[in-house]
């Protein structure tokens, strides 16, 4: 009989545990967000600012670079270059070749008297290497690993933090898609190599990585990082304006749902979107029929058969019909793994950085975003876009309309764990 009772009150337990992974944030956004005015107006601007948390700010640089031949190298080389700090925040951190050089290029800063700190996912570093884990250590690199497995936090295990961030002194920043990992070296040359893009950052909207970085390290340590060798004076080293915000469940957590509504809400010609998860919800849906509706020509890039997930992928093409009705091109990327995060929208406004479009990082995830405003940037990353689109093949809803019984089936069993994907 007692063990009766207690097979049934650990049952319950873990019932409980399992359900609050699965639960939304409290509040959420009900109600398609209306075009009231356009990328262009001030107002848009002042809202963004206002409503996603930093305000934008004027004077920055951003510089995209395209997958890991570019990518590492710059990030690398910005540590090495390093004097004062670095902070460091990732998803991903996987044992090989990629790990062991920024193991390496931490730990040689740290015994140089450079302070280093760390944030690795406990989920995203599971495969991690524990020697490069203990060479940082030894060498004085702080590292902190996020919500590991602990009784006391099983209720929060499925939020994790998904962000990429790198500031170093202060002054120099990255973000993008890219996790420290073997994957994403190369050109994307074959389907063992993602494509991706990660994004140098200068000026004074630096100083807003610092402070999304901070976030989760209070949360982990209770320390605040502070003073001139994180927030230094910067002067203005560009002419675009941007602004970075973050997201989590435990506050913020419909920022990123919020932006993508707000844009898409305010476009009039154009909407170019590249997703490396794209599980749009229903308001998502209805906002982007409503701006094909409008006019505005809508282009998405996803992963095609080469993918990291296809139940992510099933996912996304159970809800592809009436998007492909309302004249929403789509495509699927062929060559390899597409990891890309950007939405350009009527050549004025850019959107890069961890945040996948579904319901995962919307919700589920800590996130980080970087808003570009400036109609240069915008046509340059428009040519990355058209690039891209030449190894795609165009899904139509014929197709849709005809994909194998299946696939169909296998959606069915799969859409109801779509927010976990």
């Amino acid at each position: 009989m007692l063990w009766t009772i207690a097979l049934t009150a650990v049952a319950t337990l873990l019932v409980v545990v399992i359900s609050l992974n699965f639960t939304a944030p409290e509040k959420q956004l009900e109600r398609k967000i209306e075009h009231r005015y356009a990328i262009a107006d001030p107002q848009f601007r002042r809202e963004m600012g206002v409503m996603l948390g930093p305000a934008i700010v004027p004077g920055n640089h951003v510089t995209d670079l395209e997958n890991g031949d570019e990518i590492f190298p710059a990030m690398l080389a910005a540590i090495r270059a390093a004097r004062k700090t670095i902070t460091f925040e990732t998803y991903i951190y996987w044992e090989g070749q990629v790990g062991q050089a920024f193991a390496d290029a931490l730990s040689e800063r740290a015994r140089a008297g450079v302070a280093v700190s760390v944030t690795i996912d406990w989920v995203g570093s599971i495969t991690m290497d524990q020697r490069q884990l203990q060479e940082m250590q030894d060498a004085g690199v702080h590292v902190e690993r996020y919500r590991p497995l602990h009784w006391y936090n099983l209720a929060r295990l499925n939020n994790r933090t998904h962000r990429k961030l790198l500031v170093v002194d202060g002054a120099v920043a990255f973000t993008g898609g890219v996790g420290i990992g073997d994957p994403w070296q190369g050109h994307a040359q074959d389907p063992d190599h993602w494509r991706d893009m990660h994004f140098r950052i200068e000026g004074p909207v630096a100083s807003q990585f610092q402070a999304a970085f901070n976030d989760n390290w209070i949360k982990t340590t209770g320390v605040v990082l502070n003073g001139a060798d994180y927030f230094p004076p910067l002067e203005k080293v560009g002419d675009m304006d941007a602004h970075l915000f973050i997201s989590s469940p435990s506050g913020g957590s419909e920022s990123m749902h919020l932006m993508y509504l707000m844009a898409i809400a305010a476009s009039e010609h154009s909407i170019d979107l590249q997703a490396a998860y794209f599980i749009p919800d229903e308001l998502i849906t209805k906002a982007l029929i409503a701006a094909r509706h409008r006019g505005v020509r809508i282009r998405v890039v996803v992963p095609g058969k080469n993918t990291d997930s296809d139940a992510a992928r099933f996912a996304s093409k159970a809800g592809w019909g009436p998007l492909l009705l309302a004249g929403i091109e789509i495509y699927e990327y062929e060559p390899t793994m597409f990891h890309n995060k950007m939405l350009i929208v009527d050549g004025l406004l850019v959107s890069v950085g961890s945040t996948n479009f579904d319901l995962r990082s919307f919700r589920l995830n800590d996130e980080a975003s970087l808003n570009v405003y400036d109609p240069a940037f915008a046509a340059r990353m428009t040519e990355v876009f058209e690039a891209d689109l030449k190894p795609t093949h165009r899904y139509t809803y014929g197709t849709w309309k005809q994909r194998p019984l299946k696939e169909k089936l296998f959606e069915t069993f799969i859409l109801p764990l779509k927010s976990q994907l």
